[in-house]
């Protein structure tokens, strides 16, 4: 394209202006190049060279692309460039292979709205430098002042110059093929959709609370993904609502306040708000003693470019992990550097620095002294069924003896078969801890009688385990992961060794991770799970397992704050505790929607595993057990989240089991539980000992507590 010089001295441009006419007397590149008041660079050849230099050596299509010459109107400069390929492969190549190729020409091609243009400056300066999108548009009202530059990476002769304009001008800066769109009006109702429209992610980073919220309700409108990022303590939320369409807008914190209640409010009226946003607690102590200066000795809250550009660092990942279709979930996340320089660690003093041992929960317990005491520890962190957990244990610094307690069984333990997995996987764990303090020994599995229908028994002398010493911490660290993750895909190498797990304690697993297999096992858990809602003895006993705020007795049965629900669903949860709502929809034959919870985990997940070993025994299912902890212990410490989602008909043998369960849906249950054997490959002589569904999800802010042992403080697993 010519464009003429007048176009060429626009002092309002933002793009740079691309010239093909070059070749010919009296080009508009010649009478540019001849212009005394116009710098020339051109290091075309050395881009040249540096293209024909990479490693695997590009093809002729890039070789032999045209070069192009770009001029910047701000700068009065004309640059020398490769061609947009050729230009894209060598700028982005030292991305390789953080990210790939492939990854990278998927990324190119989203489009990112930024609002607010302070802190989102970086944020989209950082968003181009690592070529995350193909079109970005920036909207901000306000012209950048002096005040500014302590945080955004403007310069002097951008004073006076509207912020969008200053921030598109540095993303021409560093690649002039990027598809640039500014909107000099700032988030308002008049623009706001068509700011929006055709945008794959929403950046937003305004200081008004009521444009805040008016981006999240246009952006849910349109379900696109919003992230936002704070300046103190690396702060990042991700509202998903692409996938998550009904979600609150700032996860519910503003209540049912919208856009137009907050434009009324005063400054001081909006200051509750704008803490709840924050959440002031987890304020960095200067940040929260800054605040109480605002308006004192300080004019404004502070901010610095170290934070804003760690926040541009941490929305970048999001934004990656988003268009790759990683696991990116709605919530909120502090990367704080000063509390991780707090915790510097001398490799010299603590071992290679490459492979840390992974930090302990804040909330386990110190180990206990004693060896018995180490052994009980480890035994009682054991999932259960409801976390009843199912076992009295009685151990010696070299022996620990597990007895099944039946005070804690349900209908849905039919047989004692769901607490002997339990106890299998108490075993387990006394056998890890046992390793991790150089002793081995192997558990002996018997029969008892009705008061006690199952004992285990490990005598341990010195040797060495170092394959079960190693999953020490790990087995410690273990805990139910009920958030919804995403359906990112599981590397076949990490399923291998879960099988492996499996096999090592004498058990199988079998693996769905097909999205056809997974969302047919999510309509059959699915429906068992509205089965358990309608019948009456199945829903009292799940009920009485959630521990509400203020509910006594909580180191047992299952905090509600761990299911990952948000507060419109907690409180439909209240209503679904009245056992006269669930009679209701018995009778009406009605409350399809009582399995829609299961079926959206089952198939966010990446996979479901399924436990399963020969035999019928309560031993067989004990020896399963430790095979569960083994597969489970092992998905964390890849980094996969865990929740077990066994149906009511699991530890069902036979109709008789089906009848005492649910009298009234038997045969539903019969059903069902012939579908899931037969999608899940299992043999008549197999019996499956708990179903697992994995997935990559963000780490759950409480854990399920344990009984106190006598004299010690609550465990938490």
């Amino acid at each position: 394209m010519n464009s003429g010089l007048t176009d060429l001295d626009d002092p309002d441009q933002y793009r740079a202006i691309f010239i093909d006419d070059e070749g010919h007397s009296g080009s508009t590149i010649d009478r540019l190049r001849q212009d005394p008041r116009i710098s020339v660079v051109d290091e075309c050849r050395e881009q040249q060279a540096a293209l024909r230099a990479l490693v695997p050596a590009v093809g002729r299509e890039l070789l032999d692309e045209p070069t192009r010459w770009a001029y910047y109107p701000w700068r009065r400069t004309l640059v020398h460039l490769l061609g947009p390929d050729a230009f894209n492969r060598l700028r982005l190549d030292r991305n390789r292979n953080l990210i790939t190729a492939d990854e990278q020409r998927r990324l190119s091609g989203l489009k990112i709205g930024v609002v607010g243009l302070s802190v989102g400056h970086a944020i989209a300066h950082n968003l181009a430098t690592e070529g995350l999108f193909g079109e970005i548009r920036l909207t901000d009202f306000d012209e950048l002042e002096l005040a500014n530059l302590n945080r955004v990476p403007g310069t002097v002769f951008d004073l006076g110059v509207n912020k969008a304009v200053v921030a598109a001008r540095r993303i021409a800066e560093i690649d002039p093929y990027l598809t640039v769109r500014i909107d000099r009006g700032g988030a308002v109702a008049e623009s706001i959709d068509e700011f929006l429209q055709g945008l794959d992610i929403v950046v937003e980073e305004c200081d008004s609370l009521d444009a805040k919220v008016l981006v999240r309700e246009a952006a849910r409108a349109r379900r696109l993904p919003v992230l936002m990022t704070t300046s103190d303590r690396g702060l990042l939320d991700v509202e998903r609502f692409d996938l998550e369409p009904a979600r609150p807008v700032l996860h519910g914190l503003l209540g049912d306040l919208a856009a137009r209640d907050l434009a009324g409010l005063s400054s001081k009226d909006k200051v509750p708000h704008v803490l709840r946003i924050l959440d002031a607690p987890q304020l960095s102590p200067r940040m929260a003693a800054s605040l109480v200066e605002v308006g004192k000795t300080l004019s404004t809250w502070p901010q610095l470019a170290a934070e804003v550009v760690l926040g541009a660092t941490v929305v970048a990942n999001a934004v990656r992990r988003i268009g790759l279709g990683e696991p990116m979930p709605s919530g909120r996340v502090r990367v704080d550097v000063a509390d991780a320089l707090d915790r510097m660690r001398d490799p010299l003093v603590t071992g290679s620095a490459s492979t840390p041992a992974p930090p302990p929960p804040s909330d386990i317990q110190a180990e206990p002294g004693g060896m018995a005491d180490i052994l009980t520890a480890a035994a009682t962190r054991a999932p259960s069924g409801g976390n009843v957990q199912p076992w009295h244990i009685e151990a010696s610094d070299s022996r620990i003896n597990l007895r099944l307690a039946t005070k804690y069984t349900t209908a849905m333990d039919v047989g004692y078969r769901g607490s002997a997995v339990a106890l299998g996987a108490a075993a387990f764990n006394a056998r890890v801890a046992a390793a991790a303090h150089g002793l081995t020994g192997h558990v002996q599995w018997s029969r008892g009688d009705e008061g006690t229908p199952l004992y285990g028994t490990a005598e341990f002398s010195p040797g060495s385990a170092p394959e079960l010493a190693e999953l020490y911490e790990p087995m410690l660290a273990r805990e139910t992961n009920r958030l919804r993750g995403t359906s990112a895909p599981i590397d076949t190498d990490v399923l291998d060794g879960l099988r492996a797990a499996a096999r090592d304690e004498a058990a199988e697993l079998t693996i769905l991770d097909d999205r056809a297999e997974i969302e047919a096992a999510a309509r059959i858990l699915a429906e068992a799970d509205r089965i358990r809602y309608l019948t009456p003895t199945l829903h009292l006993e799940m009920m009485s397992e959630l521990r509400w705020p203020g509910d006594a007795d909580p180191d047992a049965g299952i905090d509600v704050t761990t299911l990952g629900l948000d507060p419109t669903d907690l409180v439909v949860l209240d209503i679904l505790r009245r056992p006269e709502v669930m009679a209701k929809l018995s009778d009406w034959d009605a409350g399809a929607a009582l399995g829609d919870d299961t079926y959206e985990r089952v198939t966010s997940s990446s996979a479901l595993a399924v436990v399963s070993i020969r035999g019928r025994r309560l031993t067989d299912y004990a020896v399963a057990g430790s095979a569960v902890e083994a597969v489970w212990v092992r998905a964390q410490l890849h980094g996969l989240a865990v929740q077990p989602v066994s149906p009511a008909f699991l530890y069902a043998h036979d109709d008789r089991d089906r009848q005492e369960l649910s009298p009234g849906h038997a045969d539903a249950l019969r059903d069902l539980q012939y579908a899931f054997r037969r999608l899940t490959g299992a043999e008549r002589d197999e019996s499956q000992a708990l179903v697992l569904r994995i997935s990559y999800a963000p780490r759950p802010t409480v854990r399920s507590r344990r009984r106190a042992r006598s004299g010690s403080a609550p465990q938490y697993g």
